[in-house]
């Protein structure tokens, strides 16, 4: 009786969910869901339990719902994305980012849940290693990649995933290393996000970031690869480079050439040559999270925005923003716009990706919900008393 009663909770609670996410998308079914369920919850007995609610399941897939394993598990029902880039105060736009909300529309059936791709390359000694990147990004992150061929996204899966982006990083690297590419003085930071499902998987080298709006609270996905962050500067220390105030510095160069990034693609003038560890490197942090629903959205930008912003600024003001106008794109016009006000001195780039409604259910609920929710919990009662009493 003790399984009988966890897995009626557990339909019940699949129910609730089904009921929740029908009444946001205002398709109510012609027959309310739960009095059906009222009614038959009289009718029970210990062993039609189980057949009658999953006759009320099929009937709600067959009006067109999902049933699905947990919350967490659930796809965003529609991802939105906005992007803005300015020139800045420099004298070229170096920048370049992708933003693709359905992947789907680019790779077919590749991944066999909802996917969206984003990425921000922050180039530098020109444009010619960014614009590379950008040019080839799904064929180096989706295309030449092989991945388990599987409809289930578990830890197997997910730690191909990671390598396989740890890959593409490296393998845009080689390719920068032909000069009829991009020159050996020019190279780029890079970022990508990958939404798989509730999945995101970041891969970062460079000074781009990546920030989190979780219940308004910003939280950091990516970690900024500068000569002052003390990991770094032991990494490049250990490997026999060295850091100077704020720049990495070429050893091997007798003008002593300087970069502001500790991880960048290209840049070859920096590197050593193949078969040997360069303080400078392309090789990415990769980190895999699992959004909730507490998380809003998500930040992309170049250095250019962190570099006169905190999170949590940058956050505050895409919030407030999407709450006035619901609109990702005109958000990170403004937040490029707020970086230019506080006299950013680069390139500007941002992306912002929405993954709810900005504005809350209200904590007072409609009458209508309220007695249908009414009739859940009288429907839930019902069902238990019949469990305890057998």
């Amino acid at each position: 009786m003790k399984e009988t009663t966890e897995i009626m909770c557990n339909v019940i609670d699949v129910q609730y969910q089904l009921f929740l996410a029908k009444d946001q998308l205002n398709m109510a079914p012609s027959t309310p869901v739960f009095d059906s369920i009222s009614t038959e919850v009289s009718r029970f007995e210990t062993g039609a339990i189980c057949s009658v609610l999953n006759g009320v399941i099929r009937r709600l897939i067959s009006q067109g719902l999902q049933v699905v394993e947990s919350s967490a598990a659930k796809p965003f029902p529609c991802i939105r994305s906005g992007s803005h880039a300015d020139i800045g105060s420099r004298p070229s736009m170096d920048d370049e980012h992708v933003r693709i909300d359905d992947l789907s529309a680019h790779l077919g059936s590749y991944f066999k849940c909802p996917s969206s791709f984003y990425a921000v390359f922050d180039g530098h000694g020109g444009r010619d290693a960014a614009a590379y990147v950008k040019r080839n990004a799904v064929r180096l992150f989706f295309e030449d990649v092989r991945l388990p061929q599987t409809s289930v996204v578990d830890d197997v899966f997910l730690g191909a995933l990671l390598n396989s982006h740890r890959e593409a990083f490296l393998q845009a690297d080689s390719a920068l290393a032909d000069k009829s590419i991009a020159s050996s003085s020019c190279g780029t930071t890079a970022l990508t996000a990958l939404v798989l499902g509730r999945h995101l998987v970041v891969a970062n080298a460079g000074d781009c970031r990546a920030v989190l709006c979780r219940k308004g609270v910003a939280v950091d996905v990516s970690q900024d690869h500068k000569p002052s962050s003390l990991p770094e500067r032991r990494r490049v220390e250990e490997l026999g480079g060295r850091v100077e105030g704020e720049y990495l510095v070429d050893v091997s160069q007798d003008h002593k050439p300087s970069l502001s990034v500790t991880r960048a693609l290209g840049d070859w003038d920096f590197k050593l040559r193949a078969g040997s560890t360069s303080p400078l490197t392309a090789e990415p942090e990769v980190q895999q999270f699992m959004l909730t629903e507490a998380d809003e959205f998500l930040i992309i930008g170049c250095d250019g925005i962190w570099d006169v912003m905190s999170s949590q600024h940058a956050v505050s003001l895409v919030r407030r923003g999407l709450r006035l106008h619901d609109d990702p794109e005109h958000s990170a016009r403004e937040l490029v716009m707020e970086a230019s006000r506080l006299h950013s001195a680069d390139n500007l780039t941002a992306v912002v990706v929405c993954f709810a409604s900005p504005n809350p259910v209200e904590s007072c609920e409609p009458q209508s919900r309220r007695l249908r929710c009414s009739r859940l919990s009288e429907a839930w009662s019902k069902l238990k008393s019949s469990l305890e009493g057998n």
